[in-house]
């Protein structure tokens, strides 16, 4: 019985780097029994030097599909066949799907953020907002910002702001919205920048464990209430710097939903099956806070 079982199951995988904090397996297996598909999803610690011979071997393995982290999610591109609309547009990729040796590249990103955010629209919709960093995940965030929410205003900051630069006339080439204003983090005017959007998202690893004690602003001053304050990262659940915002009365979003909305997605790309997102919510939760 147990023979059967492994000799009809798809590998499905991440890669990333570093990828030991990850819940995805968890979420992909859970879903995996909740839905009698067999499946097994594994983690893959790739480095930057590796990633090339990584995506070949997946192809060479008949891997079924992968997702991918940090900090491969630009680099993948071209390493694959062909993207979706929404990942070309980005320029970022966090799941693959591999249909008969062909690589295609998507973003259910975007899906994990709307889920996310929609109950928010109201307040989102013509009103400044600012994304943290300008990484895979800041290019999601932009994407879906644009796409669904339409704010007025993108206030991007980064470390550097070349970065944030490039992101700015990505976007104004590929979706013609002309509202990203680019801010260095070490700027001293971003408190009044700040305390002007009505979303703050941190599309940064900063914060995320096992350095669960850093975070991007040394104290709660850039935060106002009621203010949304929205944190990519998932473990911890809450942040330092979320910790931060709720201190000041801000409405804190952490990123588990998001983690579980965007898996929904992927699971569906790769298997065709319905995702069961409450129950593995429910789960995920338990696992997290036990």
């Amino acid at each position: 019985m147990q023979n059967s079982f492994y000799a009809n199951t798809e590998l499905i995988g991440l890669i990333g780097y570093p990828i030991k904090q990850s819940f995805s397996p968890f979420i992909h297996n859970v879903s995996a029994e909740l839905t009698g598909t067999k499946l097994i999803y594994l983690p893959f610690e790739v480095h930057a030097d590796n990633l090339k011979n990584a995506v070949k071997g997946t192809v060479a393995l008949g891997i079924k599909g992968f997702n991918v982290t940090i900090p491969h999610k630009v680099k993948i591109l071209d390493h694959l066949d062909k993207l979706s609309e929404e990942a070309a547009v980005i320029g970022s990729v966090n799941t693959v799907v591999n249909e008969l040796g062909k690589l295609i590249g998507y973003n259910t990103d975007v899906n994990g953020i709307v889920e996310t955010l929609s109950q928010y629209k109201s307040q989102i919709s013509g009103n400044e907002v600012c994304v943290l960093g300008a990484g895979g995940s800041a290019r999601a965030v932009i994407y879906t910002l644009i796409r669904n929410f339409k704010p007025s205003k993108i206030i991007l900051i980064n470390r550097t702001e070349q970065y944030a630069e490039t992101l700015k006339q990505h976007f104004k080439s590929k979706m013609k919205f002309d509202g990203i204003l680019t801010k260095e983090l070490q700027q001293p005017d971003l408190k009044g920048l700040l305390n002007s959007c009505s979303l703050i998202i941190n599309c940064t690893s900063v914060g995320m464990y096992p350095a669960s004690d850093d975070s991007i602003f040394s104290n709660s001053d850039m935060f106002i209430k009621d203010q949304i304050v929205f944190d990519l990262v998932y473990n911890p659940v809450k942040t330092k710097f979320l910790q931060y915002a709720e201190s000041k009365g801000a409405v804190v979003v952490n990123g588990l939903n998001m983690l579980v909305q965007q898996a929904a997605k992927s699971f569906t790309l790769w298997t065709g099956k319905e995702f069961p997102t409450e129950k593995v919510y429910k789960s995920l939760l338990l696992y997290v806070t036990k």
